[in-house]
C-alpha cells in the first residue's frame, strides 16, 4: 500500500471548527489538507478540482447539511469521516458507510484512531477489482455466519442488499442475516442483471422492482414487488436506467 500522506478535505461552516481541525491534523502528521469548506456547495466545487481520499464532514450545516452533500458527490467519493456536536446521527453515518463518527468538541487520540480506520479502509480499496470476463460465473449462494453455524443464501432469496457500516444486511423473505463485507464489495461480486445499486446504503433486485417514478432532480421512487417504497439517489441513477432501460 502507497505511504503517501492522506488528501483530506474538510466541511464546516464553523470557521473555528475548520482551524481547530486543520491544526490538529497538522500535528499528527501524514495528512495533506487539500481543501477547507465553509458550506457544501463550496465543497462540491473544490473537491472536483482537488480530489481528496477522506472529507471529513460536518453534519448540520445551511443549505445543504452533510448526508445531502454526500448524495451529490460521484459514486465514486472519498472515504467520509462525520465530525458533529450532536451524536444521534450515527446509525444514520454509518449506513452510507462512514469510516467513522467523530462528536465535537474533537479528542486527538479518536482522531489518531479516525485516521487509521481510513488507512486501513484505503487498504482494502487500493487495490484493483478483477474484472470479469466473458461467460463468468456470478455466485448463487452466499456463505453467511448464523450464529456458530453458517448458512448458504441462495441469491434468489435475497430481496435487498443494505449497508450497515463495514456490514451488509441481506433481506430475505422471512429474516434478515448481517454479512461482513461493505456493500459496495458485495455488489461487485453479484450479477448486476440481477442487483443494482440505488443509494449509497442500499442495492435490490432488479426482478423485484415493480413500479419506477421521477422524484425530484435525477431520482427515483421505487415501489417493488413486496410494497417496499424507496427513493433512489442521484449518483446512481444512470445504473438504474441502463438495467430498467429507462429513458428518463
Amino acid at each position: 500500500m502507497s505511504t503517501r500522506a492522506l488528501r483530506a478535505a474538510i466541511v464546516d461552516d464553523e470557521l473555528l471548527a475548520r482551524q481547530r481541525l486543520l491544526r490538529m491534523l497538522g500535528e499528527l502528521g501524514g495528512v495533506d489538507v487539500v481543501g477547507c469548506y465553509g458550506d457544501g456547495h463550496q465543497a462540491l466545487e473544490g473537491l472536483a478540482a482537488r480530489p481528496a481520499d477522506v472529507l471529513f464532514l460536518d453534519i448540520r450545516m445551511p443549505q445543504l447539511d452533510g448526508f445531502q452533500l454526500i448524495e451529490l458527490l460521484p459514486a465514486k467519493r472519498p472515504l467520509v469521516v462525520f465530525v458533529s456536536a450532536y451524536g444521534e446521527r450515527a446509525l444514520d453515518a454509518f449506513a452510507v458507510e462512514a469510516v467513522d463518527y467523530l462528536v465535537k468538541p474533537l479528542s486527538p487520540l479518536r482522531l489518531r484512531d479516525a485516521l487509521a480506520r481510513v488507512r486501513a479502509w484505503r487498504g482494502r480499496l487500493d487495490p484493483p477489482a478483477p474484472v470479469a470476463q466473458a461467460g463468468a460465473r456470478y455466485p448463487e449462494r452466499l456463505a453467511v455466519p448464523d450464529g456458530e453455524r453458517v448458512r448458504m443464501v441462495p441469491v434468489e432469496q435475497i430481496s435487498m442488499l443494505v449497508a450497515q457500516g463495514n456490514y451488509v444486511e441481506l433481506v430475505l423473505p422471512a429474516r434478515r442475516l448481517l454479512l461482513r463485507e461493505p456493500l459496495s464489495a458485495l455488489v461487485a461480486r453479484l450479477d448486476p442483471a440481477r442487483f443494482v445499486r440505488v443509494h449509497r446504503s442500499r442495492a435490490v433486485r432488479v426482478d423485484l422492482i415493480e413500479q419506477v417514478e421521477p422524484y425530484g432532480a435525477g431520482q427515483y421512487w421505487l415501489r417493488l414487488r413486496d410494497g417496499t417504497c424507496l427513493a433512489s439517489g442521484r449518483s446512481y441513477r444512470h445504473a438504474l436506467r441502463e438495467v430498467l432501460g429507462l429513458r428518463a
